[in-house]
């Protein structure tokens, strides 16, 4: 088998549910990989798009990998026994003459393009993506799993900021979520505080709510927050420093005592290896929110859990960034903890497959073949586009 054509198209994605408040012209790639196995008369496609928070890749996935999936041989895709397509496969040849290193946006347009190919092979075997992994790695899963969620979002606001975020967490309440993740580090301490306050009135308590600071703080900064966030008790605090600044994020772990959430914007083995050995993390407390499409897709994102198990990290610490289907499958799948949805931001990612229901914090994933894109009315019209 063989594919066919490779189409990308870039569009615009929003950190909020209204597409009228500015958020810094965010991208992203949504992908078509077009195969020549034929369904009820059409060929077989997969989709897959780069996540969100790291802007499209339309570039390096038309020039650098997608040529290489198309030069492939009649029989370089296929699996062991020649009936479907072999993602691993797929991503080796993606990979071929890659050096080590340098992953910084090369990583996303192979996990935009890897999430499309699961896509595909798993809707020729006519599986949901979770069984059809489970299947292909020898693992076990249950006939309808469900998987715990979390609410993403809870960006700033320019106007009316704590009565729009309490407003939005009552929303995600209404919708079955028990946790709820928000943003801090883009004002002062004091408004940062605030929502806090407001945003853990609206849940259960303020252990429900962890808090995501993008990155943005230096050691002073970041030790000044963690003595502030102490008594919180917050289900747990994200993104602390710069990703690669394990020493900063060491000391700020080691002041702050509560479970941290890290591995966002990391995106390699060899980067989860250093996290491991230097991030002041401990396994048993605190989190792991290595994005899959951001690590190279699933080939990268199982190496990853290889390396953090073998560091003593159990696969409940592995809670997916990017609040997208593909991460529900993989939860499902290889047994992680847990996912970020992101009920209201990123459309047309935003939202929920159409039958799909949160239920106290936990969501069935879709028994549709692959992904279940389909499933979704405003991200199938979407990626009709590519058409």
């Amino acid at each position: 088998m063989r594919i066919t054509e490779i189409r990308e198209h870039t569009i615009p994605v929003s950190r909020y549910q209204d597409p009228a408040v500015a958020s810094g012209g965010l991208t992203t790639s949504l992908v078509a990989v077009t195969t020549d196995v034929m369904r009820e008369g059409k060929p077989v496609i997969g989709y897959g798009y780069a996540s969100i928070g790291r802007f499209a890749q339309g570039g390096l996935i038309r020039e650098r990998f997608a040529p290489r999936l198309l030069a492939a041989g009649d029989r370089d895709l296929d699996d062991e026994n020649g009936v479907t397509l072999d993602p691993f496969r797929a991503w080796r040849l993606m990979m071929t003459g890659e050096k080590p290193g340098g992953h910084g946006e090369r990583c996303v347009a192979v996990g935009a393009l890897d999430m499309a190919i699961w896509d595909a092979a798993a809707k020729m075997a006519d599986l949901p993506l979770y069984r059809f992994l489970a299947d292909k790695l020898g693992r076990e899963v249950g006939v309808a799993p469900r998987v715990a969620v979390y609410a993403g979002g809870g960006y700033p606001y320019p106007h009316d900021d704590l009565a729009r975020l309490s407003d939005e967490i009552r929303r995600a309440v209404d919708l079955g979520f028990t946790y709820v993740k928000i943003k801090i580090g883009s004002d002062a301490l004091d408004q940062d505080l605030r929502r806090i306050d407001a945003a853990a009135r609206g849940l259960a308590s303020a252990s429900h709510l962890a808090v995501d600071a993008m990155n943005r703080f230096d050691l002073a900064t970041g030790l000044n927050v963690a003595r502030a966030l102490k008594g919180y008790a917050l289900h747990w605090f994200e993104d602390i420093c710069d990703p690669l600044d394990f020493a900063t994020q060491a000391a700020i772990a080691s002041a702050y005592g509560g479970p941290i959430a890290a591995g966002e914007a990391l995106f390699s083995q060899a980067e989860a290896n250093l996290l491991a050995n230097y991030g002041g993390l401990t396994p048993g407390r605190d989190v792991l929110v290595f994005d899959p499409v951001h690590c190279y897709g699933v080939p990268g994102y199982l190496r990853i859990v290889e390396t953090m198990t073998a560091a003593g990290w159990s696969r409940d610490a592995f809670w997916p960034h990017g609040g997208h289907l593909f991460s529900l499958h993989l939860c499902a799948a290889l047994g992680l903890g847990g996912a970020e949805l992101t009920p209201f931001a990123f459309a047309p990612f935003a939202g929920l497959a159409d039958g799909m229901r949160v239920a106290a914090g936990q969501i069935d994933v879709p028994q549709s073949p692959g992904i279940g894109f389909e499933t979704v009315p405003a991200i199938w019209q979407a990626l009709q586009a590519l058409h």
